[in-house]
């Protein structure tokens, strides 16, 4: 079985082939990404009309890249997928109108992909982890805590009530003067710094189940840095007050995952591995502290490799083959969605109660 996979959801253009064999073991066959860093950076973020433009320009060289180092030609696929939300719209429907017309014209299935179900599934092809597990989504746009019981079975322990984690990331690498991507600026000058320096808040920590909370936690970010001198800040300020904003983070995340662990444990006693996804996911101080806490409470701890945690049209191959496999494909008349949970029966979140 081989599947073309497309991401355009965000600001990486992708394609990939990924095949598995009658023994059921799983191949990367190609890869192709053209980021769109230098695009966003002027802007500080995401645009989403450049992001759409770009992905047009990219995508068809993308395909034709990934397809050649594959060595294959359309007529080997046994199906073609997409990421059809959630994302950008622009950039999810260039994907999902580029995969439909390869899908038309060689007469092979479509399949539309959750992106979110792209990095829930990953773990399985890089480290055949068993249903059911733990995951914990944490990217620029989502963090959620979820119980992932099979393909296309999800079920919600928690999200963010305000910004994702990745989303305060960049925000915060914004107020330093850090520059865009903010997640491994941040992350670089953390470790230059010195984490106690400020006094800044653990959001939701020690509160009643396994929701999460940022904004707060950039407020008192931008607060810590009024209290000091008029004037550019200086390079040890910067560090310093990004060392105290990623250990605030890491400990709220752990905290909550904790909690998690508790509702997980009792309802799935089979399931002992607590998997890690999205682009948040590359942060060094996040993944040590996750394997630590599952060490400590019995859990497998597994990350898959950097490359794919950020976007990437691996993981969008990888869900198309778990969906064919099961007969799950769907018809050339299926709407790209800008929002698309995972369990859209989970209750949403209101933040009552939330403090910095």
């Amino acid at each position: 079985m081989r599947v073309l996979g497309i991401e355009t959801s965000c600001d990486e253009t992708a394609a990939a082939v990924v095949a598995i064999d009658p023994s059921g073991e799983a191949q990367i066959l190609s890869h192709a990404v053209a980021s769109q860093i230098g695009e966003h950076r002027p802007f500080g973020g995401i645009v989403p009309e450049v992001a759409a433009r770009a992905h047009l320009a990219h995508l068809d060289g993308l395909i034709r890249r990934a397809m050649g180092e594959a060595k294959l030609d359309f007529t080997a696929l046994d199906g073609v997928a997409a990421t059809a939300g959630p994302g950008l719209i622009g950039g999810v429907l260039v994907g999902v109108t580029t995969a439909k017309s390869i899908a038309v014209v060689h007469r092979k299935p479509f399949i539309a992909v959750n992106h979110l179900e792209g990095h829930a599934l990953t773990a399985r092809l890089t480290d055949n982890v068993a249903f059911p597990y733990l995951l914990l989504l944490v990217s620029g746009g989502h963090c959620q805590l979820l119980a992932v019981e099979g393909v296309g079975r999800y079920r919600r322990l928690g999200t963010t009530v305000d910004d994702a984690a990745g989303e305060a990331f960049d925000k915060v690498a914004k107020m330093l003067g850090l520059g865009y991507p903010g997640g491994p600026a941040i992350e670089n000058a953390a470790k230059r710094g010195d984490a106690k320096r400020f006094d800044l808040p653990r959001p939701m920590k020690g509160k009643p189940g396994c929701d999460f909370s940022f904004s707060g936690l950039k407020t008192a970010v931008r607060a810590a840095a009024e209290t000091l001198p008029p004037g550019p800040l200086s390079e040890t300020d910067v560090n310093d007050i990004a060392a105290g904003f990623q250990a605030a983070v890491v400990d709220s995340v752990i905290d909550r995952v904790g909690r998690a662990f508790d509702r997980f444990a009792d309802t799935y006693p089979r399931g002992r591995t607590l998997v890690v996804a999205g682009g948040v996911a590359a942060n060094t101080a996040l993944r040590a502290a996750l394997e630590s806490l599952s060490v400590k409470r019995g859990f497998a701890f597994v990350a898959p490799p950097v490359a794919l945690c950020t976007d990437n049209a691996v993981m969008i191959a990888w869900a198309g083959v778990e969906r064919l496999r099961l007969g799950l494909t769907d018809p050339l008349d299926f709407k790209a969605r800008p929002r698309w949970p995972l369990d859209p029966d989970a209750p949403r979140a209101t933040g009552a109660g939330v403090k910095a």
